[in-house]
């Protein structure tokens, strides 16, 4: 049997590639909108793919499904009541696919969604027994699915079938069985995932939080104590893999825009993302643009913050940079990306047009001001959980996902510095609040790293 997980850092999606070499054939189970990686497998390994495999309509991700058989004309499998638009075959519980050695056998397990499905996977040229299971987003190492992203309206019922599959379901299958989840690191599917790719049951059972429960009323109760924010892309997502993730053929023409293309489509309305990090933003940057530098997580910060179906212009520093900024953006459904300065920045300035500057506020300058008194608002704009392990004195708490629903009273006239854990997302909040005409906004560089790295106190 073949197998072989793929990883996408930052968004932490996990997919699998699972076949037989002497059959030629093999599946792709939860594959990323980017599929190059799969055809690349069949084609070295010498296998067809002949099936393609979702545990579950995705929230965090489009799903690869449809631009994977456009390429290999596959049929899509997935649970037999899962509310899809699209041609596919129905899974239900105790299907099996079998790909010469290898064996899927299908488990219902919902939970993170009222269709989730597990897969037990055979290597019959090994055992007649199962060797691992693929988990999709019902457990995670050192973790679980969160169960509310159905909506609120089903949330109790979830909880309930997300107990069942992990406290009743699971507990059929012997401790040693593998444990590999769509999931990892970085993922905002749950709340406190390991950065390890794969587990046992035997070893989660004994280590997880999340199933060491002893009563459904006690999971439950954990399970009303909040999730990490959902991001504005989430229901774009849900939706648009419910209908079928359009081709990536599809999306608007990639276009290197002068300096007055680039404004004119500003003009109609067009969002401006300026990927460059926070003190090349903070010189210099183009009026009303919003700073989310390219880093490992910035799908989800972009989800945060642009609306899914915004028309997008990137400032980067060249045409690579470029690409790899529209397969992250794609990856999560951003697909009106217009093009990019030809030029960078840099032709924006010689061209004479207005630039605007976001002043970055040192953490020694910081705590002189704080000392004397002179400064009025610094706000912190991280998690609760964050600002529940420190904070610097005096800041008052208003979380970036409030910020961003503009549930923020504050005159536009006042100053302010913003603060987080690096000076990433203050960048992030400090452009945004820029961009609404708040003229007196600083971001604190370096954030609370630099803040306790400089010998400064934090508070509780």
């Amino acid at each position: 049997m073949y197998f072989k997980q793929i990883t996408v850092p930052g968004l932490g999606c996990f997919s699998y590639v699972i076949g037989c070499p002497a059959a030629k054939a093999m599946a792709v189970v939860d594959p990323k909108r980017d599929v190059q990686d799969y055809l690349d497998i069949a084609r070295d390994e010498g296998m067809k793919i002949t099936h393609i495999i979702d545990t579950h309509i995705h929230a965090d991700h489009l799903s690869g499904s449809q631009e994977l058989r456009s390429y290999t004309r596959a049929n899509i499998w997935i649970q037999e009541n899962s509310p899809v638009a699209y041609e596919h075959q129905k899974l239900e519980e105790g299907s099996v696919i079998e790909i010469g050695n290898a064996k899927l056998e299908v488990l219902d397990t919902p939970g993170h969604t009222p269709h989730s499905i597990s897969l037990l996977v055979t290597d019959k040229s090994r055992s007649g027994e199962p060797w691992m299971i693929l988990t999709g987003d019902l457990l995670f190492v050192g973790d679980i699915g969160r169960p509310d992203l159905a909506g609120e309206e089903v949330l109790g019922e979830q909880v309930q079938n997300l107990y069942h599959s992990l406290y009743v379901k699971l507990a059929a299958f012997p401790d040693h069985l593998e444990v590999f989840p769509a999931h990892g690191m970085g993922s905002l599917c749950g709340r406190g995932m390991s950065s390890k790719t794969s587990s046992t049951l035997g070893f989660e059972r004994r280590n997880n939080p999340m199933l060491q429960f002893k009563s459904f009323e006690d999971f439950r109760a954990e399970m009303s104590r909040g999730f990490p924010a959902r991001p504005k892309s989430f229901s774009h997502i849900i939706r648009t893999n419910a209908q079928g993730a359009p081709l990536l053929e599809r999306c608007p023409l990639d276009l290197a825009m002068s300096a007055e293309q680039f404004e004119q489509r500003m003009e109609q309305g067009a969002v401006v993302i300026d990927t460059r990090d926070t003190a090349a933003f903070g010189g210099f940057h183009i009026p009303g643009s919003l700073n989310i530098g390219f880093e490992k997580q910035l799908a989800n910060w972009v989800g945060m913050v642009v609306e899914p179906n915004a028309d997008l212009l990137l400032v980067v520093d060249d045409r690579e940079r470029y690409d790899a900024m529209c397969t992250e953006l794609h990856r999560i459904g951003y697909d009106n990306i217009y093009g990019y300065l030809s030029g960078g920045i840099s032709s924006w300035l010689f061209s004479g047009r207005r630039v605007d500057k976001l002043a970055q506020l040192s953490v020694h300058e910081l705590k002189t001001r704080l000392d004397r008194g002179s400064l009025k608002r610094l706000i912190d704009v991280r998690t609760p959980a964050e600002w529940g392990q420190g904070h610097i004195q005096g800041a008052a708490h208003v979380p970036l996902t409030e910020i961003m629903d503009n549930r923020f009273d504050v005159s536009r006239q006042e100053e302010m510095v913003v603060n987080c854990g690096t000076g990433y997302r203050s960048n992030i909040v400090a452009s945004y609040l820029q961009q609404k005409g708040y003229g007196q906004v600083y971001s604190l560089a370096g954030g609370l790293f630099a803040w306790s790295h400089a010998g400064y106190d934090l508070v509780r």
